[in-house]
């Protein structure tokens, strides 16, 4: 379970969208490489950079701060917005990117997102934003009529292994995180996802840390800029809760039989190989060995 702090880039600025409303915006750095350094003095492995710019309009339009980020830091960097051809896909890998985000693509050209992930596999992510269960698109500007479950579970099938699923009507609001509904979508996906949208404090942290078999990242904006989220601490939490979860496996792995590759990602209750370390510390059907 990663803390992945999150740089938004707008016009070349540091900001945050409130609701993903582009007229809602906060500026909080004019420079990108700067705050990224910043997160890196604090402890962070990854972070999160969407390009604004480039979810609006279809064409990113940041790649080269992007890049910046890269040469100036020792960082792994996921990155999306606007990521619509396998040639951005290319460029981004090569300036060494650890993870692609694929967004409206997802909705918006089903054979592209096919192809990209037989190209690239594990470096690409899907990325799911939704409010009141629809699928949102183009820069969270439309609404694509598409039920965010039946998505999740169709990109699950698809092949991706990771998923960013984002809460638009939490996103920058610092309400806190529905954490149950996180457990839901990793159920449905078939893989811990990375939670995003509506981060408060260190309590939400702590909270997902709770069920961190299940959460591969948490992603948060608003709350360590505004300093209501203390970002070492939440390193640390993190790295508590993938150690709680490490234990588990070491210590419930010889219960079941479902060990092997095919099992590898397996998760939760529902049938033979979906048992994992569960979080009440009991395996069903194997330990999840994911980490």
């Amino acid at each position: 379970m990663e803390l992945l702090p999150a740089i938004d880039i707008l016009g070349g600025k540091v900001v945050r969208l409130a609701k993903g409303d582009y007229d809602a915006v906060t500026i909080y750095n004019d420079d990108p490489v700067a705050q990224a350094r910043e997160f890196e003095r604090a402890g962070a492995r990854w972070i999160h950079v969407v390009d604004l710019d480039g979810a609006r309009t279809g064409t990113p339009e940041n790649i080269e701060t992007i890049e910046r980020i890269l040469d100036g830091t020792f960082l792994k960097v996921e990155v999306g917005g606007g990521i619509r051809s396998l040639d951005t896909i290319k460029r981004l890998y090569d300036a060494g990117v650890s993870r692609v985000v694929l967004g409206t693509a997802l909705v918006a050209n089903r054979d592209f997102a096919k192809e990209a992930l037989a190209q690239y596999g594990d470096l690409l992510a899907a990325g799911i934003d939704a409010k009141d269960g629809e699928v949102a698109v183009e820069g969270w500007r439309e609404g694509a009529g598409v039920p965010a479950e039946e998505l999740i579970a169709e990109v699950g099938k698809m092949g991706f292994k990771h998923l960013i699923f984002t809460d638009i009507a939490r996103d920058g609001m610092q309400t806190g995180i529905d954490t149950q509904r996180y457990v839901e979508i990793a159920k449905i996906f078939g893989h811990p996802v990375i939670a995003s949208g509506g981060v408060a404090n260190n309590n939400d942290i702590a909270q997902l840390g709770e069920v961190a078999a299940y959460i591969e990242g948490v992603i948060a904006g608003r709350a360590v800029y505004e300093g209501t989220l203390n970002v070492a601490q939440g390193f640390e939490q993190c790295d508590a809760a993938t150690n709680k979860v490490i234990a588990r496996f070491v210590r419930d792995k010889h219960c079941g039989e479902c060990m092997g590759d095919g099992c590898a990602d397996g998760l939760f209750e529902d049938g033979a190989c979906e048992g994992g370390v569960r979080t009440d510390g009991t395996c069903e059907g194997g330990a999840r060995n994911a980490y």
